[in-house]
């Protein structure tokens, strides 16, 4: 099994941060795409493992970009080989396997929703004892950045639902999860965001960052343990 993980960049803003962390040390090789550069995907057989990042797009686009890559994703599922997308990587993962993306009812911007609650994830009892949710609890806080979700078919699994947007952890196949949510955020990363993203920057960047800060710990022993959980399935660690 080949244990190079693949991970594709859909803007060069929002990179694999916590993920790249914990791929480092756990001393697992990765190479690391930007298709927003025109950079294109690479032979799929050189890597076991991918993971689809965010980005402005839809996955509902026809530009080149956009039906290229629901190809890829299509194929690397039909090969069977594991696979996590993170809010457009969840939309792409969906859409490639036949579910549909929308526009939400209410777009989920920053760490609070809007009646003003820090964001949950609810992981659903039946659930559980998924191991992608090991060792998480009952509710996850989360960083939120777009405007769509999706419709799932009756072979896909929720595994965590939002207030706002339902569905909010998936799972497409037997290795094949995808998150809405940001959990990969560094306070660098943070920094970016709130200074490029127009969404973000609708937002008072001070409250934003004292939101993170309230939420850090938690916030990363989550996405160290839920990234960690990943990995394993994948076989890699």
């Amino acid at each position: 099994m080949n244990k190079t993980v693949l991970i594709i960049k859909n803007i060069t803003r929002e990179g694999p941060g916590l993920i790249e962390k914990i791929l480092q040390e756990n001393l697992i090789y990765y190479d690391v795409v930007d298709l927003s550069t025109d950079e294109r995907a690479p032979d799929s057989k050189n890597y076991g493992t991918l993971i689809v990042l965010g980005g402005p797009d839809s996955a509902n686009d026809k530009t080149p970009k956009i039906k290229n890559e629901i190809k890829f994703i299509k194929n690397w599922i039909a090969a069977k080989k594991s696979f996590l997308g993170i809010c457009l990587g969840l939309q792409l993962l969906v859409k490639a396997a036949g579910g549909k993306v929308i526009k939400s009812r209410t777009k989920e911007v920053g760490f609070r929703d809007p009646e003003g609650n820090l964001f949950e994830v609810e992981l659903l009892k039946n659930s559980q004892k998924d191991p992608l949710l090991y060792k998480l609890g009952k509710k996850i806080r989360v960083f939120h950045l777009h405007g769509e979700t999706v419709t799932l078919t009756k072979k896909m699994q929720v595994l965590g639902k939002g207030k706002y947007c339902q569905n909010q952890i998936v799972k497409v196949a037997d290795r094949a999860y995808g998150l809405q949510g940001h959990f990969e955020l560094t306070e660098r990363m943070l920094d970016i965001w709130l200074s490029e993203d127009p969404e973000l920057k609708r937002l008072d960047a001070k409250k934003v960052r004292a939101d993170f800060d309230e939420i850090k710990e938690e916030y990363e022993r989550t996405a160290n343990q839920i990234f960690t959980n990943f990995l394993k399935i994948a076989k890699l660690i």
